[in-house]
């Protein structure tokens, strides 16, 4: 049977030629202070080909007139270490799990990158050279990069980023079934919530009730710093103190996901923390759902990532100045000021291009929101959104979303 991972690197050989020699890196954890360390989360696109969530690790896959061959080199089983800090996959354990029979030692990386390349088998090297930003600190690729060029200056280095956005941005069948499990455990630990909710809870506590339902439910962990803002901390979009206590009346702006075998949920709903929308919180709800509503509709294969940016402030432009809010459609930046979408999958923000056109097969979110300072209220709704041959298919349309049904939960 192929995995899941065999099929990635199926697909990445129809990007190389001949003489293409890709490589990427797991990672290791970030040092805290002594000799502790921050958790563990393996890079992703190393992921995406392996399978395989430990450190260190490497897969180096070339591709010759016989196809694309692959070798994943591990760290060496060694019983002293493992006493302290646990077992470390064998040989055929990683075979299992990534479909790559050539697994070998990290202590006989280089000796086989040397002699790799010695041959004569290497003309390009692909590294995964994403960078955001000018001053952040180098990856293991990018210092991988410096010194190859210094020994091999003969072989050109490529970056393998913008063939990862291509093939990460579609999402196979199995992949969409693990993004929804996501999505299904998500569905429980907001339902957990809005069962909690009530004034004089801290905002922590609903963040530690979504963590315990969502792994009680088979989540490895939360696929991002859960945002539980209430009141007046609502118009912040990456609001994650969580320390204050939530007051009768508030809004609580909930953004938040379960992570399931790498992939991620990204759901945002708002609550009255009483249990009850006032007719002022009602009236800017159902603005931002009606904007929500417009954009799923436009979704479909064909239509400019951009476009749905547009469809939705135009929506609420219109609405707001229904009300009066605004008179001017400049004035809308004062209300909202982020985009509607983004890709989901493996990352939360996951990577593809967003100057392009939607695509079967692409997960986005779908998330409106408008900010009132002055009225202490912050509203986001956020669903995750397949796009299908023919149009688009909500993967999170179970979980509670008008007032009507969020009222009917929570007001008892």
């Amino acid at each position: 049977m192929t995995t899941i991972y065999e099929a990635h690197r199926t697909q990445l050989e129809g990007f190389l030629e001949v003489g293409d020699m890709a490589i990427l890196f797991s990672g290791k954890a970030p040092k805290s202070t002594a000799d502790a360390h921050y958790s563990f989360l393996p890079n992703k696109n190393f992921y995406y080909f392996t399978g395989c969530t430990q450190e260190h690790f490497i897969i180096a896959m070339v591709k010759t007139i016989k196809g694309l061959e692959a070798t994943l080199f591990i760290e060496k089983p060694d019983y002293d270490i493992e006493k302290w800090i646990g077992r470390k996959l064998t040989k055929d354990a990683a075979t299992n799990v990534s479909g790559i029979k050539d697994v070998q030692y990290l202590d006989g990386f280089i000796s086989w990158v040397s002699k790799t390349v010695y041959n004569g088998n290497v003309e390009r090297l692909f590294l995964d050279l994403e960078k955001m930003n000018w001053d952040e600190n180098d990856s293991p690729a990018v210092s991988f990069a410096n010194d190859f060029a210094k020994r091999y200056p003969f072989v050109s280095i490529k970056s393998l980023h913008f063939i990862l956005c291509e093939l990460r941005v579609l999402k196979s069948e199995e992949e969409v079934e693990l993004v929804k499990k996501a999505i299904d455990i998500t569905n429980i630990g907001i339902n957990a919530i809005m069962n909690a909710l009530k004034p004089d809870l801290y905002e922590y506590q609903l963040e530690a009730t979504f963590e315990y339902h969502i792994k009680m439910n088979g989540a490895e962990r939360c696929s991002f710093e859960t945002i539980a803002a209430s009141g007046e901390d609502g118009v912040i979009l990456h609001y994650v103190e969580n320390s204050k206590k939530i007051k009768d009346g508030d809004l609580v702006l909930l953004d938040l996901g379960a992570q399931y075998q790498q992939y991620a949920a990204d759901i945002s709903r708002t609550l009255p923390a009483n249990g009850k929308f006032t007719d002022r919180q009602k009236q800017i709800y159902n603005i931002v759902l009606k904007a929500q509503s417009e954009v799923i509709a436009a979704m479909k294969p064909g239509i400019p990532f951009e476009e749905l940016n547009k469809v939705c402030q135009k929506t609420l432009t219109v609405e707001l100045k229904k009300i009066g809010l605004i008179k001017e459609d400049s004035e809308l930046s004062k209300y909202y000021y982020h985009g509607v979408s983004h890709y989901l999958g493996l990352d939360v923000h996951d990577i593809g291009s967003r100057n392009g056109l939607l695509k079967e097969g692409m997960i986005l979110t779908v998330e409106p929101g408008l900010y009132i300072a002055e009225e202490n209220i912050g509203i986001r709704i956020e669903d995750d959104v397949l796009i299908t041959e023919k149009g688009n298919e909500v993967l999170s349309k179970q979980i509670p979303k008008t007032v009507e049904e969020i009222e009917a939960i929570m007001y008892q």
